[in-house]
């Protein structure tokens, strides 16, 4: 399949261990290459307010995976953690990993989105992105660089 960008994000827990053990547990998997990592970025949460802020962080990987079995994989890292999938959408959790990109890919079926439907309006997502690779680009939307500058000119 080729590279992929993965979001990682932490606000149950020691979230610092959290990200990095997901990053190990990737890393021990079958055709998943870690490529680089971003910095740890802490962020207010977005959706539901009332949560500890989140630490996040963007993986770059060379995966021979379809997008879809990688999903799985992500959803197995999770689970791995200790992630569920009880309380309010985009409440607290002590790991979330979001297929972000994958290069050349876009995909609209029911359970999968690439690129991740709304990573054009997150900032939490996009920054850690634009460490990676300033230059990415986000298909329909623009480079990441172009996208965190249209958020903080909304912001202002």
């Amino acid at each position: 399949m080729g590279r992929a960008y993965v979001g990682l994000g932490s606000n149950l827990g020691d979230r610092s261990v959290t990200l990095v053990r997901a990053l190990e547990l990737l890393a021990g998997r079958p055709g998943i290459d870690i490529v680089a990592v971003s910095s740890f970025l802490e962020t207010d949460p977005v959706g539901y307010l009332h949560q500890p802020r989140f630490l996040n962080a963007a993986v770059a990987i060379e995966t021979s995976l379809q997008p879809k079995a990688l999903l799985v994989v992500l959803l197995d890292v999770e689970r791995e953690l200790g992630r569920t999938r009880e309380g309010p959408r985009y409440g607290p959790r002590t790991v979330d990993l979001d297929l972000l990109l994958v290069e050349g890919v876009t995909i609209d079926e029911p359970g999968l989105t690439v690129p991740h439907p709304r990573l054009h309006e997150r900032g939490f997502a996009l920054a850690p992105l634009a460490e990676l690779d300033p230059l990415l680009v986000v298909p329909g939307h623009g480079t990441v660089t172009q996208l965190l500058d249209r958020l903080r000119t909304l912001d202002d």
